[in-house]
């Protein structure tokens, strides 16, 4: 049984002027957030929206969603980042690569895939036949796409370009790596097309084009690590982090609730918190919330148009719509791995995502047998059917029970609890947060990666959310958190200490 550790809070803020204030509980302002408090700026994080470290229901601690990490090598712009906040050792003694790393399961075999190409081709020989050539093929191809993209984020571009000059400088990096516009090439069925879906679980974009078909998908193929408490456990490891360095956390609590935006005239001005008067004055403030929470912050929207305009952009297309159920560990199947990407009998569902952890109790709730496990299955869905109503949610868990049921036979009827985020966590604080949106962007994205601007159109507003280089998943979220905070040094005029001379 795992237990759950919250970071060090702050009942309310310390100060009531701070350098920089982060709204937001996505991945990114965390980092952003823990970066500028380690380069010597005061810096107050407001989780507003968060979803903490998952949704409680019947006693036990749930997980919004599967989440799934490259391995660090992978992703150099993590490790940059996890190694200046003094993370490095820490995140790689908790992130975890199953045995085997992933499993297919498809309606009449399993392949379980790991690292060592002669395991693989002799799997997918068994598992596949002659259709293991085409498998095969592919993951060679995607996997080779790493290195072949590495060259262009070493020379470190303007990621997204802002403004003509920046856009045709942009254009004159791309002309020099052919590798980065190239499409990956997927069968429209059979197992090559299920592991290739593997990439929806990463990125966030709807329709992946250019390098968004490319890049996330083979970080993944260099290794399908988890993380205890999925994509909010790291991002506490990063919270615990800001803490120790001396920045001020709000979270895991019902009033560290932003109300609104305070701006003066055309600048940002500070925050206010809801059954609070107070404005906490800043210099700037980060956005690391969907836009659309954000925009609701800003009190005129007429008087700041063109910002209102820009997060009125991002629009979820499909969601991730999970279900979870706890086990002993002796229901599994033998041989089911602790990661499994499913082709559901059921062709009017997507693949299915199938992460099994140990399970968590709720704080305060008696302790639970050490075998217990959590099985999360999470798969995509039209965004537009968590406004349908409960029974058609209940319909859609059903019929993804059913899948689990085909998956893991026997195993239901010994569930201590059966749950779906979007039943059992609706009137938790933060289950509006969609945990993984798939967005339509209204703009034309360089390369299939680029959202949202990191820079505003008010002063002294930066963006370090999912939207902002959305094709990249995960390490778009990175990369925007660096840029963020290296322009907010720079706006600031703050210089990093850290920085080699």
């Amino acid at each position: 049984m795992s237990t759950v550790k919250h970071s060090r809070t702050s009942a309310a803020p310390t100060r009531h002027v701070y350098d920089v204030v982060v709204i937001g509980s996505h991945l990114g302002g965390a980092i952003c957030a823990g970066l500028l408090q380690r380069r010597g700026l005061h810096v107050l994080y407001v989780e507003h929206d968060g979803t903490s470290q998952g949704y409680v229901h019947g006693g036990w601690l749930l997980p919004y969603a599967p989440f799934v990490l490259p391995a660090l090598k992978a992703c150099p712009s993590l490790e940059e980042a996890l190694t200046e906040l003094g993370l490095n050792t820490a995140y790689t003694r908790t992130t975890h690569l199953p045995q085997p790393m992933l499993q297919l399961a498809l309606p009449h075999t399993r392949l379980d895939l790991s690292l060592d190409p002669k395991h693989r081709a002799k799997e997918a020989q068994r598992a596949l036949g002659p259709e293991s050539a085409t498998f095969t093929k592919l993951w060679e191809d995607a996997a080779s796409r790493l290195e072949r993209t590495e060259p262009f984020f070493k020379e470190k571009p303007e990621l997204p370009p802002e403004g003509m000059i920046a856009t045709w400088s942009f254009k004159r990096v791309i002309g020099r790596h052919a590798a980065i516009t190239e499409q990956l090439e997927v069968p429209k069925d059979g197992a090559a097309a299920l592991l290739a879906s593997l990439a929806d679980f990463t990125v966030n974009v709807a329709e992946r084009n250019a390098l968004a078909s490319t890049r996330p998908f083979s970080m993944l193929l260099q290794g399908v690590h988890s993380w205890p408490g999925g994509r909010d456990g790291l991002r506490e490891l990063v919270l615990n982090r800001l803490s120790e360095l001396g920045g001020d956390v709000l979270a895991h609590d019902a009033s560290t609730v932003v109300e609104e935006i305070a701006f003066d005239g055309s600048r940002i001005a500070g925050i206010k918190l809801v059954k609070s008067d107070t404005i906490y004055k800043t210099s700037c403030v980060v956005g690391a919330s969907d836009a659309a929470a954000l925009r609701r912050l800003v009190p005129d929207k007429k008087k700041h148009r063109e910002l209102a305009e820009l997060l009125d952009g991002p629009t979820a297309k499909r969601v991730l719509f999970s279900v979870n159920w706890v086990v002993p560990e002796s229901a599994l199947p033998r041989g089911m791995g602790e990661m499994v990407l499913l082709a559901p009998r059921d062709t009017t569902l997507g693949p299915i995502l199938v992460q099994v952890s140990p399970s968590r109790r709720a704080p305060g709730e008696p302790t639970a047998p050490e075998d217990d496990r959590t099985v999360c299955a999470g798969l995509f869905v039209d965004a537009n059917l968590r406004e349908q109503g409960e029974e058609q949610l209940q319909e859609l868990a059903d019929r993804v029970n059913v899948e689990l049921d085909l998956l893991m036979p026997f195993t239901r009827q010994r569930a201590r609890l059966v749950s779906a985020p979007y039943l059992h966590a609706s009137g938790v604080r933060g289950s509006r947060l969609m945990p993984h949106p798939l967005l339509k962007l209204e703009d034309p994205a360089l390369l299939g990666i680029t959202g949202l601007p990191v820079k505003a159109p008010v002063k002294h507003l930066f963006l370090a959310s999912r939207e902002v280089l959305p094709g990249l998943g995960l390490e778009g979220e990175i990369i925007a958190a660096l840029r963020a905070a290296k322009l907010i040094q720079e706006t600031l005029k703050k210089s990093n200490p850290l920085a080699k001379q």
